[in-house]
């Protein structure tokens, strides 16, 4: 499907005057995408006052936060057990500004479990609804999307394939590309980033990039250090650590390996390697963005596993092979993910220079799916279209 992602720039002046925009981001990937958003609503209409749900990112871009995304993250099926008595202030006081005080427009940000919720408060008072980074209801619980073609009034979505998807099921829909694209670039040469960690710029690299939350580690890292033995001295690695993790007990953990950590600097660590080896997740896409071949690897507790395969329906689990609708880079799950496997699979892409250039070639055209850049333009132009209307 061809879908046009470059929509016009709107006219300041034809927008309602002060208007104001209620904004939920309750992750802290959503409170980035949500800053750049903003910022760019800001260039469009500089009059257009925001407030809501955001973290650090969303305030430096003139949010006015009512609640920190940090008090309601990491709402997942068993983390809403010890932030739920937030998790419902919270509800209880956007409720109340939307019957209230009404805001022009309502924009949410993925979180779909508290924001559908949400949209359904606001349809009913009249307040228009916006969806940036729609729910990934095509992987689980399909059924949503009924929901959300009742409760929202325009969708952007960020991935190609969401489109189509979204607007058989009568939802109103807008492919305006994905917000990593803009965010995810070096800012240093491969050279610059080998020499200030101490790499020898002569040996291949390979970046473990074991998962940004604890539970992730606790299945990944073990394989993914096995593998880095069975690969042995040919390679050179490191590990980028996510700053959601802390990093002296990840020090503890790798002291044997003489691996060195780095917080921080993950862009420029993928760039200066040859490979990556990646736990499934938003790092995937960072990954193929920099058009880094790797090993997707995926592993979850027993029980968990065997109840997420009776729900999820998807051909991968990793998102460059879903976007790119084929097996762009291998990808390990469950009983897979082993030292051995690892290994293999990794000494395939860098022993075999055809394999590695086909992953590069799909790297690039998952890149190119992903659009030209400026989604929080696009985004932005979308809700100021919605405004008009009011």
């Amino acid at each position: 499907m061809q879908v046009d992602v470059t929509l016009p720039i709107r006219n300041p002046q034809s927008i309602i005057r002060n208007p104001r925009v209620l904004l939920v981001a309750g992750e802290a990937s959503g409170d980035a995408h949500g800053a750049d958003l903003i910022t760019a609503l800001k260039r469009q209409a500089p009059s257009v006052e925001v407030f809501g749900v955001g973290g650090q990112y969303l305030r430096e871009a003139g949010m006015c936060t009512l609640v920190d995304t940090a008090a309601i993250a990491g709402m997942g099926l068993f983390e809403a057990r010890d932030k739920l008595k937030a998790l419902v202030r919270t509800y209880r006081r956007l409720t109340a500004i939307l019957r209230t005080e009404p805001p022009d427009v309502l924009v949410l940000i993925d979180f779909p479990e508290f924001n559908l919720r949400l949209a359904k408060i606001a349809k009913r008072v009249g307040v228009p609804v916006f969806y940036y980074i729609s729910p990934q209801v095509w992987a689980w619980r399909k059924r949503r999307v009924y929901t959300i073609a009742q409760r929202v009034d325009r969708l952007a979505a960020v991935f190609p394939f969401e489109p189509a998807f979204y607007a058989a099921h009568g939802c109103a829909v807008d492919f305006v590309g994905h917000p990593l694209v803009d965010r995810v670039r070096p800012n240093r040469s491969r050279e610059e980033t080998l020499q200030r960690y101490g790499l020898d710029p002569t040996r291949r690299t390979i970046a473990l990039l074991p998962g940004s939350r604890a539970q992730e580690v606790r299945y990944l890292l073990e394989p993914l250090l096995g593998a880095t033995t069975l690969l042995g001295n040919s390679y050179q690695f490191v590990l980028a650590v996510a700053s959601t993790l802390n990093e002296t007990d990840l020090s503890e953990r790798l002291a044997q390996y003489q691996i060195p950590l780095i917080q921080g600097d993950t862009y420029n660590l993928l760039h200066a390697a040859d490979l990556a080896l990646v736990a499934s997740g938003t790092a995937t896409l960072e990954t193929a963005l920099l058009e880094r071949p790797m090993v997707i690897v995926y592993r979850l507790a027993p029980l968990t596993y065997a109840l997420a395969r009776l729900i999820v329906r998807v051909p991968f689990i990793g998102m460059p092979n879903l976007i790119a609708e084929q097996r762009v880079v291998p990808e390990l799950i469950q009983h897979e993910v082993t030292p051995v496997r690892i290994a293999a699979e990794a000494w395939q892409l860098l022993e075999n220079p055809q394999a590695y250039r086909l992953a590069q070639e799909g790297l690039r055209e998952v890149r190119r799916r992903l659009g030209p850049g400026g989604a929080a333009e696009r985004a932005a132009t979308l809700v100021l279209e919605m405004l008009e209307r009011k």
